[in-house]
């Protein structure tokens, strides 16, 4: 894990720090277990979040990947629900045409409720 600095980039660290937490929080999975499975030490996501350290950018796409938003969703910040939305749309994907018709009908009956 390399220090670097993203605001050279236009990044905010803190706010990437607070997005994955948030995002991890909603995936309801523990620092612990996320930096298992992304092969890292224990203790990697807690260096993230406590400021030690800040991820490379391959490492940031991996971060994006495994909490499943991409790149955009993770720097959304009027994206409510992007994980949710993302696993939607991936379902949705694999349906027919008549089914994605059907869908739409029914998100613009609930939008309008």
């Amino acid at each position: 894990m390399e220090k670097q600095s993203w605001s050279g980039h236009g990044l905010d660290g803190e706010y990437i720090r607070n997005r994955i937490t948030e995002l991890r929080k909603k995936k309801k999975i523990s620092e612990y277990r996320m930096s298992s499975q992304l092969g890292r030490s224990k203790s990697y996501i807690q260096n993230i979040i406590s400021g030690k350290a800040l991820p490379s950018f391959s490492e940031f796409f991996a971060i994006c990947d495994y909490l499943g938003v991409s790149p955009k969703d993770f720097f959304d910040t009027e994206a409510k629900n992007p994980i949710i939305v993302n696993e939607a749309i991936e379902k949705i994907r694999n349906l027919d045409e008549n089914d994605i018709k059907l869908m739409l009908a029914v998100l613009e009956r609930l939008k309008n409720i």
